[in-house]
């Protein structure tokens, strides 16, 4: 759906809402780590499509590999409601 006419985004503000919370630093940071760990392993190359998925959320060692476009969607019901 297009903006209104003469809307301009502030992407600053986007961006210190997006992911500037130390919550969601340490969980950016402990997903890289399980990143490097898995091409240290040899089980994805950088710049593949493949994505280091964890089991559970805030799981640490429970991790496998998957192609990016199942991790990062949203597996939804019948009513469309997020499915966990």
């Amino acid at each position: 759906m297009p903006s209104s006419k003469g809307y301009k985004r502030d992407y600053a503000q986007e961006y210190a809402n997006q992911g500037s919370k130390p919550k969601r630093k340490k969980a950016r940071a402990e997903n890289n780590k399980a990143r490097r760990q898995a091409i240290k392993e040899g089980k994805v190359k950088k710049g593949s499509s493949m994505d280091v998925a964890h089991t559970k959320p805030g799981a640490k060692g429970d991790t496998f590999i998957q192609h990016r476009s199942k991790n990062r969607s949203i597996a939804r019901t019948k009513t469309a409601k997020r499915q966990r």
